[in-house]
């Protein structure tokens, strides 16, 4: 039987669980994902969770070794350092291009975009609502819409998909306490929408590897936050 045009496969919903969960905490950095646990837990085949595993190995989401398994990314100073730098190049030359060709609908669908993160709560300061995220990840994926190479845009968004798992498991340093927060970063994107909106790709490129900097300073605790 066909299914409904639009509702997801089981592998698209167990996939997009997964991802909650790991983004959300539930599943932590390192851990073990066997596939008879998550079958039962999510109620699908084992074929169904391992389809949703890869594509989350395409995301950086879930790491993969032979004879290991599948398990959590896990997160490393060193991995932080290198995906701030891979995200600050990748994501800067896709937004160069996408204010250089991006037409008039794009630029009112990142205002739409902004407008709803700014308005969608936070929630914990800790643990971040699943409406913020998406309103977040709405928000970037709107701005990089004006490019017009899709692989740039995919790389760019698999980068940012794996900056949500190190800001999960980061807090501000002692000697920098308020680098992330609420404040900075409401701040940092109103600075990046009228940079955008000017069609200034100096001063956005700037506003956004501030925003992408936002984290390199922050200590990695892999401790579950309650």
């Amino acid at each position: 039987m066909a299914r409904e045009p639009g509702r997801p496969t089981r592998s698209e919903a167990v996939h997009d669980r997964i991802r909650a969960d790991i983004l959300g905490g539930r599943l932590r950095p390192g851990q073990r994902l066997k596939f008879p646990e998550l079958s039962e837990r999510y109620g699908v085949s084992t074929g169904a969770v391992r389809e949703a595993l890869l594509k989350l190995v395409a995301k950086n989401l879930v790491s993969s070794e032979a004879h290991h398994g599948f398990q959590v990314t896990d997160v490393t100073a060193r991995g932080l350092a290198d995906l701030t730098d891979a995200r600050a190049e990748i994501e800067s030359l896709a937004l160069s291009r996408a204010i250089s060709e991006g037409d008039l609908a794009w630029q009112a669908q990142v205002l739409a975009a902004h407008h709803t993160y700014e308005q969608t709560p936070r929630g914990d300061a800790d643990q971040p609502s699943e409406d913020w995220l998406i309103a977040h990840a709405d928000f970037h994926t709107a701005l990089l819409a004006g490019c017009a190479n899709p692989r740039l845009r995919d790389l760019a968004a698999s980068l940012r998909e794996e900056a949500e798992l190190y800001r999960r498991w980061s807090r501000p340093t002692a000697a920098d306490p308020h680098r992330w927060t609420d404040q900075a970063n409401h701040k940092g994107h109103r600075e990046l929408l009228d940079a955008v909106m000017a069609r200034d790709g100096d001063r956005a490129n700037s506003a956004l590897r501030r925003l992408i900097g936002l984290t390199s300073g922050m200590a990695l605790d892999t401790e579950p936050h309650t």
